[in-house]
């Protein structure tokens, strides 16, 4: 995905669809691997989706 701020839109994907999916969090991951480290916006939206999933508005699936 490599683009600026890349966790960030796949935070976004999830808030949209309101699930986080296997897929969307193997992205995540990868992109947190690949960086070595994380930036403050992508940081404030893992915050954001993270808190959604406390919440009980975002669901985690095991598929789409």
């Amino acid at each position: 995905m490599r683009t600026q701020y890349a966790i960030r839109q796949l935070v976004e994907r999830a808030l949209f669809i309101k699930k986080l999916t296997p897929e969307i969090e193997n992205e995540i991951n990868s992109e947190l691997t690949q960086m070595g480290y994380i930036s403050d916006v992508d940081y404030e939206a893992l915050e954001l989706l993270m808190a959604e999933m406390d919440a009980g508005r975002i669901k985690l699936v095991s598929s789409l």
